[in-house]
């Protein structure tokens, strides 16, 4: 089995979780502090690990009280998002408090999923989406959670890792165009899926 990919074994009694639940969010909290970037004022980008991973899986096995015997079919459901050693796997997250506001901006946002990029220096990495759940309706009105996969070769992770290429993540949506630049902790914290 892939070494990066969660099993069983990973994963701690419910009973065993609770005693540690407290401590594993405190831990939780000051490791996704690196792992987030906004782009523009609704857009989060929320990167995953095997422990951001380990951590969703524990927490709802805990709140909805399943059983190890259930675990199984909620590995297959969040291994793929667990960073193969080559990509960097992100939540993103479309965040509007007000209602009929969310509605109406994911209205005008459909596709969005195929928008998202990485940009190194010249380079670009458009993500690739979770495409077994349509996240855009045929009216055109999109999710606002996405799951996103951006691969990269062995020359990209090396400029990735090089402090002196800027970074930039950003969405090239019609509807929501914005930039963000990496910061050298956040980009720290991320070439750690790289292996």
């Amino acid at each position: 089995m892939n070494k990066r990919m969660i099993s069983l074994d990973d994963i701690i009694s419910n009973e065993e979780y609770g005693n540690i639940r407290s401590s594993k969010r405190k831990e939780m909290i000051e490791l996704k502090k690196f792992r987030r970037l906004d782009i523009g004022p609704v857009a989060s980008l929320y990167f995953e690990s095997k422990e951001t991973m380990i951590y969703q899986i524990q927490e709802m096995a805990f709140v909805e009280k399943i059983t190890r015997e259930e675990l199984h079919e909620e590995l297959l459901s969040y291994n793929p998002l667990v960073p193969n050693g080559r990509e960097l796997t992100a939540t993103m997250m479309i965040e509007i408090d007000d209602p009929l506001r969310r509605k109406n901006f994911l209205s005008r946002l459909g596709g969005v999923e195929e928008k998202v990029k990485i940009i190194i220096g010249e380079n670009e990495i458009y993500a690739d989406y979770e495409k077994d759940v349509d996240r855009t309706t045929s009216e055109g009105k999109a999710s606002a959670v996405h799951f996103l996969h951006f691969k990269f070769t062995d020359q990209l992770v090396e400029a990735f890792k090089n402090i002196n290429n800027i970074i930039q993540i950003g969405i090239d949506h019609e509807a929501y165009g914005h930039l963000s630049i990496v910061s050298d902790r956040v980009r720290y914290e991320l070439a750690k899926e790289f292996i």
